[in-house]
Protein backbone atom coordinates (compact mmCIF):
# COMPACT_ATOMS: atom_id res chain seq x y z
CA UNK A 1 0.00 0.00 0.00
CA UNK A 2 1.46 3.63 -0.82
CA UNK A 3 0.93 6.37 1.37
CA UNK A 4 3.09 8.96 -0.55
CA UNK A 5 -0.04 11.13 -1.24
CA UNK A 6 -1.87 11.54 2.47
CA UNK A 7 0.83 14.25 2.95
CA UNK A 8 0.35 15.73 -0.48
CA UNK A 9 -3.56 16.05 0.32
CA UNK A 10 -2.77 18.51 3.58
CA UNK A 11 -0.31 20.48 0.80
CA UNK A 12 -2.90 20.49 -1.66
CA UNK A 13 -5.51 22.05 1.17
CA UNK A 14 -3.11 24.65 1.69
CA UNK A 15 -3.00 25.24 -1.71
CA UNK A 16 -6.71 25.92 -1.74
CA UNK A 17 -7.10 28.00 1.09
CA UNK A 18 -4.03 30.24 -0.60
CA UNK A 19 -6.69 30.57 -3.38
CA UNK A 20 -9.30 31.42 -1.48
CA UNK A 21 -7.09 34.39 0.15
CA UNK A 22 -5.91 35.48 -3.32
CA UNK A 23 -10.17 36.47 -3.29
CA UNK A 24 -11.59 33.60 -6.19
CA UNK A 25 -14.58 32.85 -4.95
CA UNK A 26 -14.76 29.45 -2.44
CA UNK A 27 -17.15 27.89 -5.69
CA UNK A 28 -14.31 26.98 -7.55
CA UNK A 29 -12.20 25.06 -4.71
CA UNK A 30 -13.07 22.11 -5.83
CA UNK A 31 -12.21 22.87 -9.61
CA UNK A 32 -8.59 23.95 -8.01
CA UNK A 33 -8.24 20.87 -5.91
CA UNK A 34 -8.48 18.21 -9.02
CA UNK A 35 -6.14 20.03 -10.77
CA UNK A 36 -3.63 20.23 -7.85
CA UNK A 37 -4.49 16.66 -7.13
CA UNK A 38 -3.68 16.08 -10.70
CA UNK A 39 -0.67 17.72 -10.93
CA UNK A 40 0.59 16.32 -7.37
CA UNK A 41 -0.47 12.68 -8.99
CA UNK A 42 2.90 13.44 -11.64
CA UNK A 43 4.79 13.22 -8.41
CA UNK A 44 3.87 9.61 -6.90
CA UNK A 45 2.53 7.99 -9.86
CA UNK A 46 4.34 5.99 -12.57
CA UNK A 47 2.15 5.26 -15.05
CA UNK A 48 -0.50 7.44 -16.40
CA UNK A 49 -3.64 5.55 -15.00
CA UNK A 50 -1.81 5.65 -11.88
CA UNK A 51 -1.34 9.60 -12.19
CA UNK A 52 -4.72 10.13 -12.66
CA UNK A 53 -6.09 7.77 -10.25
CA UNK A 54 -3.94 9.04 -7.44
CA UNK A 55 -4.37 12.67 -8.82
CA UNK A 56 -8.26 12.51 -8.55
CA UNK A 57 -8.05 10.26 -5.25
CA UNK A 58 -6.09 13.12 -3.55
CA UNK A 59 -7.96 16.14 -5.15
CA UNK A 60 -11.00 14.85 -4.26
CA UNK A 61 -9.71 13.62 -0.72
CA UNK A 62 -8.22 17.64 0.12
CA UNK A 63 -11.98 18.92 -1.19
CA UNK A 64 -13.89 16.59 0.91
CA UNK A 65 -11.58 17.43 3.83
CA UNK A 66 -11.22 21.02 3.20
CA UNK A 67 -15.17 21.39 3.17
CA UNK A 68 -15.36 18.99 6.32
CA UNK A 69 -13.39 21.45 8.03
CA UNK A 70 -15.27 24.40 6.81
CA UNK A 71 -18.63 22.95 7.62
CA UNK A 72 -17.47 22.16 11.59
CA UNK A 73 -16.09 25.52 11.96
CA UNK A 74 -18.99 27.19 10.48
CA UNK A 75 -21.13 24.58 13.05
CA UNK A 76 -18.60 26.44 15.97
CA UNK A 77 -19.33 29.80 15.11
CA UNK A 78 -22.92 29.31 14.90
CA UNK A 79 -23.35 30.65 11.74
Amino acid sequence: MEFAGIGLVAVIIGLNEIIKKLGINPKFIPVFSLAFGLGAGVLVGTNIEEVIVLGLAMGLSACGLYSSVKNVAQGIKGE
